[in-house]
């Protein structure tokens, strides 16, 4: 096409291209796919909901009996006692074992207040694993607990972010070396990946209950219930340690326990967040996606970075990562010059 008059050449060849305003509008799969996440959640709650309900409910129905069996066959055998009394000196003794108190043969106290107890009381506010076996009783140790917690959770969220961080990072630093190695870096950051899986699952959930056996004496199965119990911060406090006032336990006990709970916790937030990504990509299925000028749709291409998040790897105009929810952020609308058959 020929210059106009009085325009130069130069600016003749260089003219603004015409781009079409792109639609961008909120992807149709963003609500049905929350509801559909809300629906799996119920479904699953729901789940939980009958199989304790079938499993626990005859066994608490059949301690309940019992227990009023237990307790009748007491009143008759010692006329002495009367019903109150007997109420009154049940509730003495439930209150006593909250407050740490035993009173078993000669043993009054688990020293659960004394420096190692209050340790370890610490280390389970801050993890928010909250046993409830044990809780302050003054008002001056409760208000004191709250503005404990309210730095100490944060904190020990950072801890554990940073643990983990350095746990990926060796990860990712052994599959670039196996991956120089064996010139195959899938292979190699898989076999890294399934290593720090199974040496985890050794450190963390499988060794640790043999120590539990021999110093609680737990089965192995109640140990290792302990100790996911404990990991994943449920706390039910049904298996906590030092509580068998028959037992002696070494000052090393607790100390080394509480090491544990820090770097299992770090570990198995690295396991949890897998399974999180795992479960989250199948509803990304609003993808991000360029127009192109034959009118057909491509996917944007993705890398790793030394870390192991995912960056975008050459964007295209128009193209944004989809958030966590679906929902595609909305670009500033740009022009885009075209010069002499280059984008400037």
């Amino acid at each position: 096409m020929a210059p106009g008059p009085g325009l130069p050449a130069s600016l003749a060849l260089c003219r603004p291209a015409a781009q079409a305003t792109p639609d961008y509008r909120a992807p149709k799969c963003a609500v049905p796919g929350t509801l559909l996440l809300l629906l799996a959640y119920l479904v699953y709650l729901a789940l939980g909901t009958g199989v304790f309900w079938v499993l626990e409910s005859p066994a608490a129905r059949d301690s309940s009996a019992r227990f009023q069996r237990d307790k009748w066959a007491l009143l008759q055998n010692f006329t002495c006692l009367d019903g109150p009394a007997l109420d009154s000196l049940i509730r003495g003794i439930i209150q006593a074992y909250q407050s740490g108190d035993i009173v078993l043969d000669n043993t009054t106290s688990m020293g659960r207040w004394e420096f190692m107890g209050s340790f370890f009381f610490s280390v389970s506010t801050i993890t928010t694993i909250g046993y409830g076996n044990l809780s302050p009783r003054t008002m001056a140790a409760r208000l004191f607990c709250i503005f404990f917690a309210l730095v100490g959770i944060p904190l020990n969220l950072v801890v554990l972010n940073r643990l983990g961080h350095l746990m990926q990072r060796g990860m990712h630093r052994c599959a670039r070396r196996l991956g120089g190695a064996w010139q195959d870096p899938t292979k190699a950051r898989w076999l890294a990946g399934a290593g720090a899986l199974l040496s985890g699952l050794l450190l963390f959930l499988l060794l640790p209950p043999l120590l539990f056996c021999h110093m609680e004496g737990w089965s192995y199965v109640e140990s290792f219930y302990f100790a996911f119990i404990t990991l994943s911060t449920v706390g039910f406090g049904d298996y906590v340690i030092g509580m068998d006032p028959s037992r002696r336990y070494p000052l090393w006990y607790k100390n080394t326990v509480s090491l544990w709970i820090l770097f299992g916790m770090a570990w198995l937030a690295l396991i949890i967040k897998l399974i999180l990504s795992l479960l989250e990509t199948p509803g990304r299925s609003c993808s991000c996606y360029h127009h192109s000028s034959k009118e057909n749709f491509k996917s944007q291409s993705w890398r790793q970075n030394p870390d192991g998040e995912a960056e975008p790897h050459s964007p295209q105009p128009g193209c944004h990562p989809e958030e966590p929810m679906g929902i595609m952020q909305h670009p500033e609308p740009s022009t885009h010059v075209s010069c002499c058959g280059k984008d400037n």
